[in-house]
């Protein structure tokens, strides 16, 4: 790597380093908190608020490893001022948006730059620390994610409240103006002094699998699962709704991409997945695992802040607040594990962690009423962080534990994306669960004596607007607004008994992983480090 001596200015470097990740951890969860008041200003579609959440995150999944190897190839701190740049630009047009479709788009390109700032950083990183210095400043690094998720929900819920949810994507304008000015100050640029060629088709591959196996997931309820619906596109003129060809065209996809990754090395060129590593039973039944759990630990906080303001009648700062008791778990179990990590193996951790994230999602669904006290909500909130915190901590040195030196980068980066399409995977799954969940409620709950038309329209106008319509439809019917505040509660702890379930699953596959070695030391590189922490 170009770094011959030590950069005089690399502490200084690190603090904008620090603000570059913050960006892309805040934004990630200033959004649940906003999304109700944006679906009250814009009018989106539960469908819309999907894609909102899942837009950002399905795109920074697809191209996480592809700018990893273009970091190394062209210049790490330049790919970190493009990322910043495109991240601070897109969030000035959702902060901008007059409609629901022009803030997708621009969570689109916001994921362009997260995807791109985040393995940037942790290059620079690599190539700028050396020794104990390194471990210092990966600390650093990963603590500011841990405390920036934590800071997220309260500081959207007190933007959305207190000023609009237009700020809470305003506020990244100046944060990076402020990390451009302080990276060209005191970052130095490095490249890879052999850097991998980037694998063109693998990506577009990649980026087809997971763009249409979560846009079936995601539009299912709306074209229909397998006969056409009257959401599908006009131009669709088939009994059968696009969904199953659509799901055809992922499993194409996922043929492809392995075909075509096993080839390339068998001719000993890059790939995008390292795949031979995925003959490591640690590696491949660890990526898994985490896959699995990724699938019930994001997905549950789509649902829980809609249920929190459309049915309690939360604010977004009240909301922002009762989350916090889910950062503050996750940080006492991050000295909590380190205190046991020499004692006690890290699968046993992981364990640990997954049966308590079990725990405190079986008491938050159990406790989900229409007039639930927020204390029983922190409690399951609470145990749910603090199960989230174990498991993330150890889980990464678990899956790392048997793959060469060598190969620690590029296995970080798979694991990290596994991470990354679990999120994106449970957003869709359990925002499903959601809001079919819902409408079947609402429709069996609703007064028999409803004609058949109006009863129709109050669960499209309800579903449609993730359940912010119900003091509207109050208004009319207040005997329809229970129904429907009864029905979201259900969806809810649907959701999160379904989120529960992939829980159990992840348990499950966390038993192949064996347990009773001590993580292997190499897990604290900065290779390592940077699978662990993926928003």
């Amino acid at each position: 790597m170009n770094a011959p001596a030590p950069d005089k200015n690399r502490w200084l470097g690190l603090v904008f380093i620090s603000i570059a990740v913050s960006l892309i951890i805040v934004d990630s969860t200033i959004v649940n908190v906003a999304i109700p008041s944006v679906v009250d200003e814009l009018a989106i579609t539960s469908t819309q608020v999907q894609w909102v959440q899942e837009s950002y995150t399905l795109v920074f999944a697809a191209l996480l490893l592809v700018f990893g190897t273009l970091a190394d190839r062209f210049g790490r701190r330049r790919l970190l001022m493009i990322g910043v740049v495109l991240f601070a630009l897109s969030s000035v047009v959702a902060a901008l948006a007059p409609t629901g479709d022009l803030l997708i788009v621009s969570r689109v390109v916001q994921g362009f730059g997260g995807a791109m700032i985040l393995p940037a950083t942790l290059s620079i990183l690599n190539a700028t620390f050396t020794g104990r210095e390194r471990g210092i400043a990966f600390a650093v690094w990963g603590s500011t994610i841990g405390g920036m998720a934590a800071v997220g929900p309260l500081l959207g819920g007190w933007l959305t409240t207190d000023f609009s949810w237009r700020w809470a994507f305003g506020i990244n304008l100046p944060l990076g103006v402020i990390i451009i000015v302080g990276t060209l100050l005191f970052v130095r640029e490095s490249k890879a002094d052999t850097a991998r060629r980037v694998d063109l088709v693998g990506a577009a591959l990649s980026v087809l699998l997971f763009t249409s196996l979560v846009f079936g997931l995601i539009e299912g309820r709306t074209f229909g699962w397998w006969s056409t619906e009257k959401g599908a596109p006009d131009f669709w003129t088939l009994d059968v709704s696009p969904i199953p060809f659509i799901f055809g065209l992922t499993l194409l996809s996922l043929v492809a991409f392995i075909a075509w990754g096993a080839h390339r090395e068998r001719q000993g060129r890059s790939t995008l997945i390292a795949f031979s590593l995925f003959r490591i039973a640690s590696f491949r039944n660890g990526n898994v695992a985490a896959l699995i759990v990724s699938l019930g630990e994001f997905g549950v906080i789509l649902a829980l802040p809609l249920w929190l303001q459309n049915v309690l009648g939360y604010d977004a700062l009240q909301t922002g607040l009762l989350l916090l008791a889910l950062a503050g778990g996750s940080f006492l179990a991050s000295g909590f594990a380190g205190s046991m990590s020499g004692r006690i193996a890290p699968v046993a951790i992981v364990r640990m962690g997954l049966a308590a994230e079990l725990v405190g999602l079986v008491i938050l669904a159990l406790f989900i009423s229409t007039d639930t006290p927020w204390w029983q909500s922190a409690i399951g909130l609470a145990i749910y962080g603090f199960g989230v915190g174990l498991a993330t901590a150890q889980l990464t040195g678990v899956v790392l534990t048997d793959v060469p030196v060598a190969a620690s980068g590029q296995a970080s980066g798979t694991q990290s994306t596994s991470r990354q399409v679990g999120s994106a995977l449970g957003i869709a799954i359990l925002g499903t669960v959601l809001f079919t969940s819902f409408a079947g409620q609402l429709d069996d709950r609703l007064p028999a004596k409803l004609p058949s038309d109006v009863r129709q329209q109050i669960i499209d106008v309800a579903v449609d607007s993730s359940g912010s319509a119900i003091p509207a439809i109050e208004e009319q019917s207040p005997e329809a607004a229970d129904a429907a505040r009864a029905a979201f509660t259900e969806a809810t702890r649907a959701a999160t008994f379904t989120a529960a379930g992939f829980l159990v699953a992840g348990l499950l596959a966390s038993l192949s992983l064996g347990g009773s070695r001590a993580a292997d030391r190499r897990t604290s590189s900065p290779e390592g480090t940077s699978a662990s922490i993926a928003p």
